[in-house]
Protein backbone atom coordinates (compact mmCIF):
# COMPACT_ATOMS: atom_id res chain seq x y z
CA UNK A 1 0.00 0.00 0.00
CA UNK A 2 1.42 3.29 -0.80
CA UNK A 3 2.05 5.28 2.14
CA UNK A 4 0.87 9.04 1.95
CA UNK A 5 3.59 11.54 1.75
CA UNK A 6 1.23 14.45 3.41
CA UNK A 7 0.55 11.87 6.48
CA UNK A 8 3.74 13.17 8.53
CA UNK A 9 3.44 10.51 11.24
CA UNK A 10 4.37 8.09 8.50
CA UNK A 11 7.45 9.59 7.60
CA UNK A 12 8.85 10.88 10.87
CA UNK A 13 9.68 7.96 13.32
CA UNK A 14 9.68 10.41 16.55
CA UNK A 15 7.28 12.45 15.58
CA UNK A 16 5.71 12.42 18.85
CA UNK A 17 8.92 13.13 21.07
CA UNK A 18 9.68 16.20 18.62
CA UNK A 19 6.15 17.41 19.12
CA UNK A 20 6.67 16.79 22.75
CA UNK A 21 10.23 18.71 22.76
CA UNK A 22 8.68 21.41 20.99
CA UNK A 23 5.98 21.49 23.33
CA UNK A 24 8.55 22.00 26.50
CA UNK A 25 10.69 24.59 24.50
CA UNK A 26 7.44 26.51 24.52
CA UNK A 27 6.91 26.32 28.25
CA UNK A 28 10.38 27.43 29.11
CA UNK A 29 10.15 30.16 26.54
CA UNK A 30 6.69 31.75 28.61
CA UNK A 31 8.93 31.25 32.06
CA UNK A 32 12.06 32.90 30.84
CA UNK A 33 11.40 36.03 28.18
CA UNK A 34 9.46 39.10 28.62
CA UNK A 35 5.74 38.91 27.33
CA UNK A 36 2.56 39.55 27.12
CA UNK A 37 -0.04 36.56 26.79
CA UNK A 38 -3.72 36.41 24.82
CA UNK A 39 -3.90 39.81 23.78
CA UNK A 40 -6.64 40.09 21.30
CA UNK A 41 -6.71 41.37 17.87
CA UNK A 42 -10.49 40.78 17.41
CA UNK A 43 -13.16 39.50 18.81
CA UNK A 44 -13.20 35.72 19.12
CA UNK A 45 -12.06 33.29 21.56
CA UNK A 46 -9.16 31.89 19.60
CA UNK A 47 -8.18 35.55 18.04
CA UNK A 48 -5.53 36.63 19.65
CA UNK A 49 -1.61 36.66 19.85
CA UNK A 50 1.19 36.61 22.44
CA UNK A 51 3.54 39.16 22.49
CA UNK A 52 7.51 38.27 23.40
CA UNK A 53 10.27 40.84 23.94
CA UNK A 54 14.17 41.18 23.70
CA UNK A 55 15.87 42.28 26.75
CA UNK A 56 15.99 46.12 26.95
CA UNK A 57 14.28 49.65 25.90
CA UNK A 58 10.90 48.52 24.08
CA UNK A 59 10.94 51.49 21.34
CA UNK A 60 10.73 50.95 17.42
CA UNK A 61 11.62 47.28 17.54
CA UNK A 62 11.49 45.21 14.63
CA UNK A 63 8.65 42.65 14.36
CA UNK A 64 7.92 39.75 13.50
CA UNK A 65 4.77 37.43 13.32
CA UNK A 66 5.11 33.55 13.35
CA UNK A 67 2.10 31.55 12.26
CA UNK A 68 1.80 27.56 13.24
CA UNK A 69 0.88 24.82 11.06
CA UNK A 70 -0.76 21.61 12.14
CA UNK A 71 -2.50 21.24 8.80
CA UNK A 72 -5.62 24.07 10.34
CA UNK A 73 -6.29 21.47 12.67
CA UNK A 74 -4.81 21.19 15.64
CA UNK A 75 -1.82 22.78 17.94
CA UNK A 76 -2.06 26.41 19.01
CA UNK A 77 0.14 29.63 19.54
CA UNK A 78 0.99 28.53 23.13
CA UNK A 79 2.86 25.44 21.49
CA UNK A 80 5.16 27.36 19.37
CA UNK A 81 6.17 29.96 22.19
CA UNK A 82 9.63 28.64 21.46
CA UNK A 83 9.97 30.91 18.18
CA UNK A 84 10.35 33.96 20.01
CA UNK A 85 13.79 32.47 21.22
CA UNK A 86 15.17 33.22 18.20
CA UNK A 87 12.79 36.57 17.06
CA UNK A 88 13.87 37.60 20.63
CA UNK A 89 17.94 37.39 20.02
CA UNK A 90 17.67 39.13 16.71
CA UNK A 91 16.26 42.37 18.80
CA UNK A 92 12.91 41.88 17.26
CA UNK A 93 9.28 42.06 19.19
CA UNK A 94 7.34 38.84 18.42
CA UNK A 95 3.97 37.98 17.92
CA UNK A 96 2.72 34.44 17.73
CA UNK A 97 -0.46 34.35 16.23
CA UNK A 98 -3.42 32.00 17.12
CA UNK A 99 -6.05 31.19 14.65
CA UNK A 100 -9.41 28.91 14.95
CA UNK A 101 -9.14 25.34 14.49
CA UNK A 102 -10.81 23.03 11.53
CA UNK A 103 -13.32 21.38 11.00
CA UNK A 104 -14.59 23.69 13.61
CA UNK A 105 -14.28 26.53 11.66
CA UNK A 106 -13.64 26.47 7.94
CA UNK A 107 -11.01 28.25 5.57
CA UNK A 108 -12.19 31.82 5.21
CA UNK A 109 -12.51 32.17 8.75
CA UNK A 110 -9.08 31.43 9.37
CA UNK A 111 -7.09 33.04 6.26
CA UNK A 112 -9.61 36.33 7.65
CA UNK A 113 -8.09 35.96 11.16
CA UNK A 114 -4.47 35.80 10.44
CA UNK A 115 -5.07 38.85 7.58
CA UNK A 116 -6.79 40.51 10.63
CA UNK A 117 -3.82 39.63 13.53
CA UNK A 118 -1.34 41.58 10.97
CA UNK A 119 -3.78 44.45 10.56
CA UNK A 120 -3.85 44.60 14.31
CA UNK A 121 0.15 44.49 14.60
CA UNK A 122 0.43 47.32 11.98
CA UNK A 123 -2.48 49.94 13.64
CA UNK A 124 -1.17 48.68 17.64
CA UNK A 125 2.41 47.15 18.07
CA UNK A 126 3.52 50.65 18.18
CA UNK A 127 1.83 50.81 21.49
CA UNK A 128 4.12 47.82 22.74
CA UNK A 129 7.39 49.65 21.23
CA UNK A 130 7.36 48.12 18.03
CA UNK A 131 8.14 49.49 14.50
CA UNK A 132 4.81 48.55 12.46
CA UNK A 133 7.14 49.52 9.00
CA UNK A 134 9.81 46.83 9.63
CA UNK A 135 7.51 43.67 9.77
CA UNK A 136 8.41 40.27 8.76
CA UNK A 137 6.15 37.15 8.77
CA UNK A 138 7.43 33.04 9.21
CA UNK A 139 4.90 30.08 9.11
CA UNK A 140 5.55 26.68 8.97
CA UNK A 141 3.77 23.75 7.15
CA UNK A 142 -0.41 25.42 6.81
CA UNK A 143 0.94 28.24 9.01
CA UNK A 144 3.62 29.01 5.84
CA UNK A 145 0.36 28.69 3.69
CA UNK A 146 -1.74 31.23 5.75
CA UNK A 147 1.93 33.51 5.87
CA UNK A 148 1.30 34.35 2.15
CA UNK A 149 -2.06 35.49 2.55
CA UNK A 150 -0.15 38.76 4.72
CA UNK A 151 2.26 39.77 1.63
CA UNK A 152 -0.54 39.36 -1.20
CA UNK A 153 -0.89 42.06 -3.72
CA UNK A 154 -3.44 44.83 -3.17
CA UNK A 155 -4.35 48.13 -3.34
CA UNK A 156 -2.31 48.54 -0.13
CA UNK A 157 1.36 47.49 0.50
CA UNK A 158 1.25 44.41 2.17
CA UNK A 159 3.77 46.76 4.77
CA UNK A 160 5.54 42.95 4.81
CA UNK A 161 9.30 43.80 4.59
CA UNK A 162 10.59 39.75 4.42
CA UNK A 163 8.53 36.05 5.08
CA UNK A 164 10.14 32.75 5.96
CA UNK A 165 7.67 29.98 4.63
CA UNK A 166 9.09 26.33 5.67
CA UNK A 167 7.62 23.26 5.05
CA UNK A 168 4.59 24.87 3.58
CA UNK A 169 1.35 24.31 1.55
CA UNK A 170 1.25 26.20 -1.60
CA UNK A 171 -1.53 24.07 -4.06
CA UNK A 172 -4.41 22.84 -2.20
CA UNK A 173 -5.89 20.40 -4.47
CA UNK A 174 -3.30 17.68 -3.77
CA UNK A 175 -4.80 17.26 -0.22
CA UNK A 176 -8.09 16.49 -1.29
CA UNK A 177 -6.64 12.84 -2.04
CA UNK A 178 -5.00 12.76 1.18
CA UNK A 179 -5.54 11.03 4.42
CA UNK A 180 -6.81 14.91 5.50
CA UNK A 181 -9.73 14.87 3.35
CA UNK A 182 -11.67 12.79 5.86
CA UNK A 183 -10.58 15.04 8.77
CA UNK A 184 -11.22 18.96 7.16
CA UNK A 185 -12.93 17.80 3.83
CA UNK A 186 -11.48 21.02 1.65
CA UNK A 187 -14.31 22.26 -0.59
CA UNK A 188 -13.56 22.68 -4.34
CA UNK A 189 -14.52 26.33 -2.99
CA UNK A 190 -11.63 26.55 -1.09
CA UNK A 191 -8.68 25.16 -3.27
CA UNK A 192 -9.53 27.86 -5.64
CA UNK A 193 -9.88 30.76 -3.24
CA UNK A 194 -6.73 29.73 -0.97
CA UNK A 195 -4.38 28.42 -3.05
CA UNK A 196 -1.41 30.49 -2.99
CA UNK A 197 -0.17 29.73 -6.23
CA UNK A 198 -3.16 30.84 -7.64
CA UNK A 199 -3.09 34.26 -6.13
CA UNK A 200 -0.80 37.51 -6.86
CA UNK A 201 1.45 38.80 -4.19
CA UNK A 202 3.52 41.89 -3.17
CA UNK A 203 6.53 42.63 -5.25
CA UNK A 204 8.31 44.46 -2.37
CA UNK A 205 8.32 41.47 0.15
CA UNK A 206 11.23 39.66 0.11
CA UNK A 207 10.79 35.72 0.42
CA UNK A 208 12.91 32.91 1.36
CA UNK A 209 11.19 29.45 1.16
CA UNK A 210 12.86 26.32 3.06
CA UNK A 211 11.93 22.91 3.22
CA UNK A 212 13.70 20.20 4.62
CA UNK A 213 16.00 18.01 3.03
CA UNK A 214 14.15 14.70 4.39
CA UNK A 215 10.67 16.29 3.56
CA UNK A 216 8.65 14.08 1.25
CA UNK A 217 8.49 15.08 -2.49
CA UNK A 218 5.19 16.95 -2.39
CA UNK A 219 6.72 19.39 0.00
CA UNK A 220 9.64 19.82 -2.63
CA UNK A 221 7.69 20.18 -5.56
CA UNK A 222 5.09 22.94 -3.99
CA UNK A 223 8.30 24.80 -2.74
CA UNK A 224 9.96 25.10 -6.75
CA UNK A 225 6.22 25.73 -8.58
CA UNK A 226 5.88 28.68 -5.58
CA UNK A 227 9.58 29.70 -5.83
CA UNK A 228 8.60 30.09 -10.01
CA UNK A 229 5.05 31.94 -9.29
CA UNK A 230 6.28 34.34 -6.92
CA UNK A 231 9.66 35.03 -9.07
CA UNK A 232 7.22 35.24 -12.15
CA UNK A 233 5.35 38.43 -10.32
CA UNK A 234 8.56 39.74 -9.33
CA UNK A 235 9.21 39.16 -6.18
CA UNK A 236 12.75 38.75 -4.67
CA UNK A 237 12.55 34.90 -4.01
CA UNK A 238 15.22 32.85 -2.71
CA UNK A 239 15.23 28.38 -1.97
CA UNK A 240 16.57 27.08 0.76
CA UNK A 241 17.12 23.17 1.43
CA UNK A 242 17.93 22.34 5.08
CA UNK A 243 20.23 19.70 5.62
CA UNK A 244 19.42 16.92 7.46
CA UNK A 245 15.74 17.67 8.33
CA UNK A 246 12.13 16.71 8.49
CA UNK A 247 9.21 18.31 8.30
CA UNK A 248 9.28 18.25 12.18
CA UNK A 249 12.77 18.62 13.43
CA UNK A 250 12.89 21.79 10.76
CA UNK A 251 10.34 23.80 13.02
CA UNK A 252 11.81 22.88 16.07
CA UNK A 253 14.92 24.32 14.93
CA UNK A 254 12.95 27.05 13.59
CA UNK A 255 12.92 28.34 18.01
CA UNK A 256 17.14 27.26 18.32
CA UNK A 257 19.61 29.57 17.48
CA UNK A 258 22.62 28.55 15.97
CA UNK A 259 20.71 25.69 13.89
CA UNK A 260 20.32 25.82 10.06
CA UNK A 261 16.54 26.87 10.23
CA UNK A 262 17.21 29.28 13.35
CA UNK A 263 20.14 31.27 11.48
CA UNK A 264 17.46 31.54 8.64
CA UNK A 265 15.10 32.85 10.85
CA UNK A 266 17.04 35.24 11.91
CA UNK A 267 18.79 36.64 9.04
CA UNK A 268 15.22 37.31 7.04
CA UNK A 269 14.68 39.75 10.09
CA UNK A 270 17.94 41.32 10.70
CA UNK A 271 17.82 41.95 7.06
CA UNK A 272 20.73 39.72 6.09
CA UNK A 273 19.33 36.89 3.60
Amino acid sequence: METDPFRIRDHVADFDAIVDEIVAASARSRETLPMIADVAYGDGPDETVDIFFPKGPRENLPVHLFIHGGYWRMFSKRDYSCIANTVTLAGAIAVIVDYSLMPGQRMNVIVDQVVRAKRWVIECIADYGGNPSCLSVSGHSAGAHLATFMFEESEKASSVQGALLLGGLYDLAPLQQSFLQSEIALTEDEVSRFTPLLRRHDGNCNVVLAVGEDETLPFHEQANAFDNRLAAQGLSVSSKIIAGRNHMNSVRDLGVPGTEAGELLMSLITGDT
